[in-house]
């Protein structure tokens, strides 16, 4: 396996300084946000793919980085119920998925988005409960009506072009745990698969080693990331918490740098759950713990995926 970052926690920074500071680390790729929610502060998909120029400029930076790049991250909703914003995280995808097509890079990493609950709507509609039985029709629609019929032509569009979709398993969002994941890949695809992201089942209740058993064979990358529960506060609300991120101490949880919110044997155990179950990938740090500067976050946690992570030896092994 490989150790990596995902850049959109240094966005302040130019490409050159960012990729720099990750290969200064130990890291062995990057991932790269190319618009929608991450930003694009590294990588603009439609300029690389307009300019020649640009796009040898951008290769020649990565190859002197000696990064590879996991994968290209343009979280979004192309599914949003305001066109605008629908429309603007269509077009950065499709970018996405080309630029991946032009570079080599075998993953685009994104949301699955939620639409609104009837075709007039203004927001997304996230339903979490069967009943009243309204929110079974508006689940029916949104996933029969938007989602596969999208979602199965952007999975042919990528597979055209030898790149794989990962979904991130999100709240707020269709898919947004094992089941939903595995049921957008059987409605649209192999070629759609899991970004698995343990930060975001910790605090649904989900055992993240056991989901990656369940995902076995339908993870295309993974996210690094750990959450902080906290029961002083869970056990009198639950864990649905809409408090701000910045609330750390009145949360139920918060997002922490790996090893902050759960053991060197979790995340061993994980680590080797992944290898069993046949992902030999990058586990890619995403850094939003709000406890630690990104410099302190990205040092402590790639130092310590680097104690758990599982490589394969590097030349002929002789045993005495």
């Amino acid at each position: 396996m490989k150790v990596g970052v995902f850049s959109a926690i240094l966005s302040s920074v130019s490409l050159p300084k960012a990729l720099e500071h990750i290969a200064g680390l130990g890291c062995d790729t990057v991932e790269l946000g190319t618009g929608a929610y991450p930003g694009n502060a590294h990588c603009k998909p439609g300029e690389l793919l307009a300019n020649k120029s640009k796009l040898d400029r951008f290769r020649d930076i990565m190859t002197g980085s000696g990064l590879e790049i996991s994968s290209l991250s343009c979280h979004g909703n192309p599914l949003h119920p305001n066109k605008k914003i629908a429309s603007a995280h269509h077009k950065v995808f499709q970018d996405t998925v080309r630029l991946a097509g032009t570079l080599g890079v075998p993953v685009v990493t994104t949301f699955s988005g939620c639409p609104g609950d009837h075709p007039g709507a203004k927001f997304p509609n996230w339903v979490t409960c069967p009943w009243p039985p309204d929110f079974l029709s508006i689940l029916d629609w949104q996933w029969n009506k938007v989602a596969i019929p999208y979602w199965k032509k952007q999975a042919a569009f990528a597979k055209e072009r030898y790149v794989k979709i990962a979904f991130e398993p999100h709240p707020g969002f269709l898919v947004y745990n094992p089941e939903t994941m595995l049921r957008m890949r059987k409605a649209c695809g192999p070629t759609i698969g899991a970004n698995l992201d343990p930060s975001h089942f910790f605090w649904q209740g989900i055992d993240p080693v056991l989901s990656v058993r369940a995902l076995e064979g339908a993870i295309h990358h993974v996210h690094a990331k750990d959450t902080g529960l906290y029961p002083v506060n869970a056990n009198v609300n639950g864990y649905l918490d809409t408090k701000h991120y910045g609330d750390e101490k009145n949360r139920a949880w918060i997002f922490r740098t790996v090893g902050y919110g759960h053991s060197h044997d979790f995340w061993c155990d994980f680590v080797s759950t992944l290898r069993m179950c046949g992902y030999d990938g990058t586990l890619s740090m995403e850094h939003e713990d709000s406890l630690m500067t990104p410099a302190e976050g990205l040092r402590k946690g790639v130092e310590f995926l680097q104690s758990v992570v599982i490589r394969e030896p590097k030349g002929k092994v002789t045993w005495a």
